[in-house]
């Protein structure tokens, strides 16, 4: 009997605080008052009908325990069972696919595996083909008899094996703790704005009051966009280097190569705010994630620049904003890119 059967027995016959008793202390209450009175606990027991079971349903569950080996369990209905060996049923069997970047129910081509199982068994372990892979397992029964056949019962869900290697993709984020706070989760990766236009746009805003012409990586961009060369070389070739000679006067042989070197740098202006905040920097409106945090890489050139940030709430009433200065300097540029590179003597 269920503990539930017998409370109810218990409350019929007159038992005190039956609800608090455990299991085997109404079966030793029934039983005092069953001798008092005549009557038999295995008779009352004989008479009632069993317990309802719930039906059992066909499933398989897949469950990656680490990058080399899965767990799989499952169940088989009856009615499945019996109508898997009408059709005649013989080994039962698991077949894993790798699914990884496919819809739809296909696998790859030459992955499947298929393994045989105990026919009275309700779990069993996988080795993983591949690790850091998707995979999808299916059961069913092998068909006995020359002519063979498969006979599916049930698909599992996708399940992604992890790596057995550290991720080598690296996040640069910095998170601010401290050890008399409680930890707080990390942000979601920031999603790149769709509009290409808008760092530049930022910087040239940023940039326009202070903008200059000096020497270093912004000087030397304007000077190779408006097409000119180094004087120090003449088209004639006539110089120190030209003969073959250096400055000790000894002979050498002369040699022509190209050499080139290309250097930046970049800034990355990044924070988070309410999700359906409007935000602007510099006026132009900067597209925010849906956990509310934005990430612009803008150039980083030689001057001043100035980025004031403001967020609007969604009723356009609180507002919050800040201004960041920054200040860039290249005291020197002897660069030049790969298609500028001149050939010189040495």
């Amino acid at each position: 009997m269920t503990l539930r059967q017998l409370r109810q027995i218990a409350s019929d016959l007159g038992v005190s605080l039956y609800s608090r008793k455990s299991k085997e202390e109404l079966v030793d209450a029934i039983n005092t008052l069953q001798e008092e009175t005549g009557l038999s606990l295995a008779a009352i027991e004989a008479e009632m009908a069993p317990a309802p079971r719930p039906a059992a349903e066909t499933r398989v569950v897949f469950l990656p325990r680490d990058p080399q080996w899965a767990y799989v369990f499952w169940d088989i209905a009856e009615a499945d069972r019996t109508a898997a060996q009408a059709a005649g049923a013989g080994q039962l069997c698991l077949r894993v696919a790798d699914v990884t970047g496919l819809a739809g129910g296909s696998s790859h081509p030459h992955t499947l595996q298929e393994v045989v199982v105990d026919a009275q068994a309700t779990e069993w372990y996988l080795p993983v083909p591949l690790c850091d892979r998707d995979y999808r397992v299916e059961l069913g029964f092998r068909k006995s008899g020359p002519a063979g056949g498969w006979i599916s019962l049930a698909f599992s869900s996708v399940a992604r094996v992890p790596s057995l290697h550290p991720s080598e993709q690296i996040l640069d984020q910095f998170t601010p703790f401290s050890l008399d706070a409680a930890p707080s989760a990390l942000p979601a990766p920031p999603i790149e704005p769709a509009d290409a236009g808008l760092h530049e746009r930022l910087y040239q805003t940023a940039t326009a009051r202070w903008r200059r012409l000096g020497r270093g990586s912004e000087a030397f961009h304007e000077l190779d966009d408006s097409g000119l060369s180094d004087s120090a070389f003449s088209a004639s070739g006539v110089g120190l280097w030209a003969s073959g000679r250096n400055e000790s006067g000894a002979g050498l042989a002369a040699r022509q190569r190209s050499f080139w070197l290309v250097a930046d740098a970049e800034l990355i202006v990044y924070g988070a705010t309410d999700p359906a905040a409007r935000l602007t920097i510099g006026g132009e409106e900067v597209p925010l994630t849906p956990e509310g945090t934005f990430r612009i890489q803008v150039p980083f050139r030689d001057g001043q620049q100035l980025y004031p940030i403001e967020a609007v709430a969604a009723d356009g009433v609180q507002k919050r904003n800040i201004t960041l200065e920054f200040r860039r300097s290249t005291p020197e540029a002897n660069v030049n890119s790969l298609e500028a590179a001149v050939p010189e003597w040495f």
